[in-house]
């Protein structure tokens, strides 16, 4: 991607948002859109590739702090005939120069071919700049061959509730920019190897002058690569970097909760100039089991509400209630009150050397009809205890 690409493609419409997004934001409009354009999501559909691979170079753009930076002062200052006009600030301007001659930044840009950050040629605002003023004060080369990280991925999956207590190995598919399996992320048909730049010799940049000015550009030839490609890769077109799909194997930790991110070091985009590869993030979504939760106070402690009968609540019972991974007897005092809690030990999450318990939660379960004998038989259970009054203090309370 050129530095021209930059003033020409509006990122911000192309993930549907305002350029005064926040992160979040960029974020979630890329998630949103990439699921519906997800080649997988739309097989043989060519326009939606398209699309998928469009969104996926803006959001690597925008959700780079330092890329979109570059990005926005780039659009600012160059967009629509140049920031830097004629009198601009400067005396004179550059529109007619020390030596009568006219120079236009716009012009800089159709000669350059400079690289966008990190695609191994030249660097942001800040090179272009420095080449016009620092090399006048002896500076030297820019950044055109910095080596850069790879930008981090982000994906998502779901699994189970068993699996995310027990934790699990689960296979996740992910399309994502990585080094072209073609090539090898040389850029050069297979059997063929790019070769050292003579115009530049393998720096990248070449220095001209321009009236008063003399400044460093990206080289023309190798596009401020420092590599000359003579035979390009027909799968990846000379970047090294292509779209694909890669099954990766997901260590699911035991005990991760819902919305968690688990990391996988050096699985998103390769870096550029030998630079390691970014991070790949994957959020984990829990489904819901029928019966066990997890607590809000301890993650690692399960929960499970058994429904019990009022007689045994009133006189006392011994309940048989599941785990995830078998059965436990639980003894139920005379007396308990619905909707008390009971700790199972070491019946939670178990992991780094821990467990977590099982709360139990025990709830009346009221008929919803009885028949003629254990109506009679609840009458006179009334009857005979109609002294107790449980509202006695509540209707005290309310005088």
């Amino acid at each position: 991607m050129t530095q021209r690409d930059w003033i020409e493609k509006d990122f911000y419409r192309k993930l549907g948002v305002a350029s005064g997004a926040s992160a979040d934001e960029i974020k979630k409009a890329y998630r949103k859109l990439a699921r519906e354009l997800h080649p997988d999501a739309n097989p043989g559909d060519a326009k939606a590739e398209a699309r998928f691979k469009a969104v996926s170079e803006a959001y690597g753009v925008l959700s780079d702090e330092k890329k979109r930076r570059e990005y926005d002062e780039t659009r600012a200052l160059f967009a629509g005939g140049g920031g830097f006009g004629g009198g601009a600030g400067f005396p004179g301007g550059f529109g007619a120069g020390a030596a009568g001659q006219g120079f236009d930044l716009n012009d800089l840009f159709a000669r350059a071919g400079a690289g966008a950050p990190g695609a191994g040629g030249a660097g942001g605002l800040g090179d272009i700049l420095g080449g016009i003023f620092g090399n006048r004060a002896g500076a030297g080369p820019t950044t055109a061959n910095r080596a850069q990280r790879g930008a981090d991925v982000e994906s998502e999956l779901r699994i189970d509730f068993v699996d995310a207590v027990r934790g699990a190995e689960v296979q996740l598919r992910l399309t994502s920019p990585g080094r072209c399996e073609r090539c090898g992320g040389t850029g050069a048909r297979p059997g063929s190897m790019p070769r050292q730049c003579p115009t530049c010799n393998g720096v990248g940049l070449v220095s001209r002058s321009q009236g008063a000015f003399a400044f460093s550009e990206p080289c023309r030839d190798c596009r401020g690569t420092g590599r000359i490609i003579d035979d390009p890769c027909p799968e990846c077109g000379g970047d090294g970097v292509s779209a694909r799909t890669r099954a990766l194997t997901v260590r699911v930790p035991a005990g991760v909760t819902d919305g968690q991110q688990v990391r996988l070091k050096g699985q998103g985009e390769p870096g550029r100039g030998g630079a390691p590869a970014g991070d790949l993030y994957v959020k984990v979504h829990v489904t819901p089991h029928r019966l066990f939760g997890r607590s809000e106070r301890n993650p690692d402690d399960l929960t499970l509400t058994v429904p019990v009968t009022y007689p045994e609540l009133v006189l006392g019972s011994t309940l048989t209630v599941p785990t995830l991974d078998s059965t436990v007897s639980l003894k139920i005092p005379a007396g308990t009150t619905s909707g008390r809690t009971f700790r199972v030990r070491g019946r939670g999450v178990q992991r780094r050397g821990k467990a977590g318990d099982l709360l139990v939660t025990v709830e009346v379960a009221v008929p919803a009809k009885l028949d003629d004998a254990a109506t009679e038989a609840l009458q006179a259970y009334s009857e005979a205890t109609k002294e107790f009054d449980p509202r006695a203090d509540l209707l005290r309370g309310a005088r």
